[in-house]
């Protein structure tokens, strides 16, 4: 361990922090990690805006002097040291079993996206404000999978080097496995009153989802069945999709034919009703269970009320909507065969994902058993896809 001499510390050589909001020791915990330059006091400023009620927020302030302020790295090799350090202190924060949401603006984005690349099972979600992550290097396919991201960028940040907002930007979009909300606004010297907004609501629906369901399980690393047999791994890169909501697949769009046939399979799955959804757009058919039959959670269907399961969205998109058990979610996450729903685990099931259309004869056989199994558990509760 590098030398913590000379860092700004408490006198137990913790770090140095500001608090707002609840002193309960098992409620949520946001942790905000401010830019280099500046303080603990510039975030926790914003705490007032953000969600009352049962949340605890402190701003932690960066380990090392820089001008007036703190920086959590002078050098590339302080990042490690500074995760590390928060890591430590972390431990120090109340219940260990409280859910932590980190919320960073700008160089904190990059301390962040250290701690949930090397510990992903201790945070909850994060809010990554006008910064850029630290490159992924060796981790694995879809290693954010279950932890829901609300991603904010500036049109003309004169920080961020762009290249690294768009990598950033790119690899939560396709490749974290982490359920992403991501919008751009205009500017980029301050943060945006509506950055605030949408944080705040994205922020409050996250906590009401822990609330009501508790934390979503992570991977475990065991590879489940299909139906007898792994699931292939989907070729090449997963496709574009939008960036919030209606989802929808913008590229490597499947053939037409393809569509129709795989909409005739799903249809005559048994107990499947069929019809227009009441989401999404024009042409989106549904698959319906009668939830007086059906013995799944909630948790299995796009539209508990209505016993939707999953939707097809017309051509020339082709994609669709699932609810899948976690570990089978987790498992195509990785696979590519699915990408999350920007809203799974923050007001829709944690298991919701866009599955792409089929694009040959092979896919269609691997995207009707991916629905086949949603159905299942819908049907029966069952979280094994056979």
């Amino acid at each position: 361990m590098a030398s913590r001499e000379g860092w700004s510390t408490d006198a137990d050589g913790m770090p140095m922090v500001a608090r707002w909001g609840s002193e309960h020791p098992a409620v949520p915990l946001v942790v905000a990690l401010h830019g280099n330059g500046t303080s603990e006091h510039s975030m926790i400023e914003i705490s007032p805006w953000l969600p009352h009620g049962p949340v605890a927020y402190v701003s932690v302030r960066a380990p090392f002097e820089h001008g007036t302020g703190y920086s959590w790295f002078l050098e590339p090799g302080d990042l490690p040291e500074s995760a590390a350090w928060l890591l430590e202190w972390l431990d120090t924060e109340g219940d260990p079993d409280r859910p932590v949401l980190l919320l960073a603006f700008r160089d904190g984005v990059t301390v962040a996206g250290a701690l949930m690349l090397d510990a992903p099972h201790r945070f909850s979600g994060a809010a990554l404000l006008y910064g850029a992550l630290p490159p992924a290097g060796t981790a694995g396919p879809a290693p954010l999978a279950g932890m829901p991201v609300f991603l904010a960028h500036a049109e003309d940040d004169p920080r961020t080097p762009p290249e690294l907002l768009a990598r950033t930007w790119d690899w939560l979009a396709h490749d974290s496995g982490a359920p992403l909300w991501a919008e751009r606004v205009p500017g980029g010297d301050q943060l945006a009153g509506k950055v605030v907004g949408d944080l705040g609501t994205w922020l409050a629906d996250r906590l009401d989802h822990l609330r009501a369901h508790g934390e979503n399980p992570l991977p475990d690393g065991t590879e489940p069945d299909w139906n007898g047999r792994p699931l292939p791994r989907r070729t090449g890169p997963v496709p574009d999709t939008t960036s919030g909501i209606p989802q929808h697949q913008t590229s490597q769009n499947g053939p037409a034919e393809l569509q129709e046939r795989l909409w005739e399979r799903l249809a005559a799955l048994d107990g499947v009703a069929t019809g227009p959804t009441t989401v999404g757009v024009e042409g989106t058919r549904a698959m319906l269970l009668d939830r007086a039959a059906a013995r799944g959670p909630d948790t299995a269907y796009l539209l508990p009320a209505l016993g939707e399961v999953a939707h097809l969205h017309p051509a020339p998109d082709g994609s669709l909507h699932v609810a899948l058990p976690d570990a089978l979610a987790y498992d195509a996450l990785a696979k590519g065969w699915a990408l999350p729903h920007p809203l799974a685990g923050v007001r829709l099931s944690p298991g919701m994902v866009l599955v792409p259309g089929p694009r040959d004869e092979d896919e269609l056989e691997t995207v009707t058993e991916i629905v086949t199994a949603s159905v299942r558990y819908a049907a029966t509760g069952g979280i094994e896809a056979g």
